[in-house]
């Protein structure tokens, strides 16, 4: 065999053997540290149900360190109710002008949403920044929460606003049981 036909047998051969050979896997993105951020307003699309009842519409959000003001719309874009909550306690204001109070926004939630859900942690939820004593069990290739564990409660990141890694999450499914919310935040806005 010439020397020409021996290198281009001897490449065959390697590129073959190459070619059977696994390949290399890009090393995983290391977990994104993401912190709340301590004021945000988000608007979106939500449907909750208590495996008995139902209920969807548009939601607004005003977070503040200390205050909250969670806005719910029908379908029509009326307002069905609002939730607002600061150190003092809480205040549901209900489309027929009924005006219930509480200690904290937890006690009023239920009302809103017909899921009894900690409102402290959802916050947290909405932003895929979990709390120390929650359980991150999948991530995705950025780093970020792609299943959480919290409390007994299941969240589904199911999309990011992009594919950056500090990106805010734009589709959520929080599960607990029975209870559900589904949430797609159509726009974020943090605030320093």
């Amino acid at each position: 065999m010439s020397a020409p036909r021996a290198l281009l047998a001897a490449l065959a051969g390697a590129l073959a053997l190459g070619a059977c050979a696994p390949l290399p896997v890009p090393p995983a993105s290391p977990a994104a540290v993401r912190h709340a951020q301590p004021m945000f307003t988000l608007e979106g699309r939500m449907s909750a149900t208590d495996g008995q009842q139902a209920a969807s519409g548009r939601i607004e959000w005003e977070h503040a360190p200390h205050a909250d003001r969670l806005t719910l719309l029908n379908p029509l874009g009326q307002i069905a109710a609002r939730l607002d909550s600061d150190a003092a306690g809480a205040t549901l204001l209900t489309a027929d002008g009924q005006r219930i109070v509480a200690a904290s926004a937890d006690a009023l939630l239920p009302q809103v949403l017909g899921v009894d859900v900690p409102v402290a942690r959802l916050r947290l939820w909405v932003q895929a920044a979990p709390d120390a004593g929650a359980e991150v069990r999948q991530r995705d290739a950025y780093g970020r929460p792609q299943l959480l564990i919290d409390q007994g409660w299941r969240i589904d990141y199911l999309a990011y606003a992009d594919d950056g890694a500090g990106a805010p999450p734009a589709r959520l499914d929080i599960s607990r049981g029975d209870h559900r919310i589904r949430l797609i935040i159509d726009s974020w806005t943090a605030r320093p």
